[in-house]
């Protein structure tokens, strides 16, 4: 099985470590906060990577935008 190009790169394969551990930090939190601030945190780091496979279609101009976001 190929896989795409981006997921070679060091920020994607990080970005899927960050969420591994952020949903474990947040499974920690508080039960009045597990669906506020752990549902933000978690959309939040959830789309760095979602940004960064979305930017790899595109152009070279549009994927550095992409990972700037």
């Amino acid at each position: 099985m190929s896989k795409f190009s981006f997921e070679n790169l060091d920020v994607y394969n990080k970005s899927l470590d960050l969420v591994d551990k952020i949903y474990k930090i947040a499974g920690t939190f508080p039960d009045i906060e597990k669906f506020n601030l752990s549902s933000q945190l978690i959309r939040a780091i959830t789309s760095v990577s979602l940004n960064i496979a979305e930017g790899a279609g595109e152009s070279s101009k549009e994927f550095k935008r992409y990972l700037n976001i």
